[in-house]
C-alpha cells in the first residue's frame, strides 16, 4: 500500500533522526494511512480508499458521496 491518502494528498516526511551526540540520520515520517471500505448509493457499491486519519475525518464530515465526487474530479478510478 502507498504510503499517501487519496483524499487529502498526505505523504511521508523526512528528516534527520538527531541522537544525543548530534549524529544524523535519515528518517521519515509516516502517515497514519488506513484502508477503508465505504458503501456508496450512488454507484451501489462498496469502494475501498487510502485514507489517513485526517481524511477519514474529512469523509465524515463531508460525506461520503462528496468525497467520491472529489476524487473522481481529481481523476482517481474507483
Amino acid at each position: 500500500m502507498g504510503m499517501h491518502c487519496q483524499l487529502t494528498g498526505r505523504k511521508p516526511g523526512f528528516g534527520n533522526q538527531v541522537s544525543h551526540s548530534q549524529r544524523k540520520t535519515r528518517r521519515r515520517w509516516n502517515p497514519n494511512v488506513q484502508r477503508k471500505r465505504y458503501f456508496v448509493p450512488s454507484l451501489n457499491r462498496f469502494v475501498t480508499l487510502t485514507l489517513s486519519a485526517k481524511g477519514i475525518k474529512t469523509v465524515d464530515k463531508m460525506g461520503v458521496e462528496a468525497a467520491v465526487a472529489r476524487l473522481r474530479a481529481q481523476g482517481v478510478n474507483l
